[in-house]
């Protein structure tokens, strides 16, 4: 296929990417009107612009790329070989654009609109669900995509604009997030159900400093608050497993192959016991976070409208 070139094309190859689209993304649609029409007069009575605009757009597209892409019949006109080419690659271009215009209008609609939810694996059997049925009650057609994970993660995830909102532990302090404390969760010493400690309720922690702890990778939340705990309790644990899933942690445990600090089970497992830790205080704080002097859109605003309602009772009794 031969292409007709222009002398006066404004546009070398190797200009920059971005400076190509930021010139020619105007003309597009003008050149996609009067390539389906094959006529200027009519095109801008469709397109419901000035004749004298279309045709400058029209002229101006073809310099900025120095080559022909209308051949020229009086009043009318048809596409060279290189208009048709083009045509094909703008309309497809065209409809990806509109796509995403409709995609993201509908994930703003107040009534239908998406939000994009973290939250930690160890919420993830009962607080969420619970959660998102209450809300769901008064806002019966929002959408969410769900996400879960640990909360290093998450954060990185509102600062990269894949998630709107993220419930986490420890409550984050950055300056490029704002949190907010929702509620406060306690932790308890799991034992296997023959431990030597199962027949008691309460525990010091400094009381299983000699134990084998099975706890969350380096970088998970509860793996932090618990090396803290055990650092205030007088000693350094003992890990024989790391693992990323409390209720695995929880399994281990059930296997005689350590002790850990967890949350309260979806489900309590008969082969385990939970021992409330009176020294130090075991809890951890869970909070819900966004990223700061980014707009949200409708259906955000109402879902953090919610999650802030729920202070001290996020979390099932």
């Amino acid at each position: 296929m031969q292409h007709q070139q222009r002398s006066q094309g404004r546009l070398s190859p190797s200009s920059d990417t971005e400076d190509i689209v930021a010139l020619l993304a105007p003309r597009l649609v003008h050149f996609a009107g009067v390539a389906r029409t094959e006529h200027v007069t009519r095109a801008a009575q469709e397109m419901q612009v000035p004749q004298s605009t279309l045709s400058r757009s029209v002229v101006r597209l073809e310099q900025d790329l120095g080559v022909d892409l209308f051949a020229r019949h009086g009043r009318t006109l048809s596409l060279t070989p290189a208009g048709r080419a083009f045509l094909v690659s703008v309309e497809r271009a065209l409809a990806e654009i509109e796509r995403a215009a409709d995609e993201v209008r509908a994930d703003a609609d107040p009534a239908t609109g998406k939000v994009a939810f973290g939250f930690l694996h160890t919420m993830g059997a009962e607080t969420v669900p619970g959660l998102l049925h209450t809300f769901r009650a008064d806002h019966p057609r929002i959408r969410f995509s769900l996400v879960q994970n640990h909360g290093d993660a998450m954060l990185e995830g509102l600062r990269a604009g894949e998630l709107d909102l993220c419930l986490t532990s420890p409550v984050p302090d950055a300056p490029d997030l704002v949190a907010r404390r929702l509620d406060e969760q306690k932790l308890r010493l799991v034992v296997p159900a023959d431990h030597r400690l199962a027949g008691r309720r309460r525990i010091r922690l400094a009381e299983a400093a000699d134990e084998t702890f099975v706890t969350l990778e380096p970088g998970y939340g509860l793996r932090r608050i618990t090396d803290a705990l055990c650092d205030r309790a007088g000693f350094r644990p003992r890990v024989a497993f790391e693992g990323e899933e409390a209720e695995t942690l929880r399994g281990l445990v059930a296997a005689g192959l350590g002790v850990a600090l967890l949350p309260p089970p979806a489900v309590p497992r008969p082969e385990v016991v939970e021992l409330t830790v009176t020294s130090p205080r075991a809890a951890r704080e869970i909070g819900v976070a966004w990223l700061a002097g980014r707009p949200d859109t409708p259906p955000v605003t109402a879902f953090k409208k919610f999650l802030l309602s729920r202070r001290g009772r996020l979390l099932p009794d």
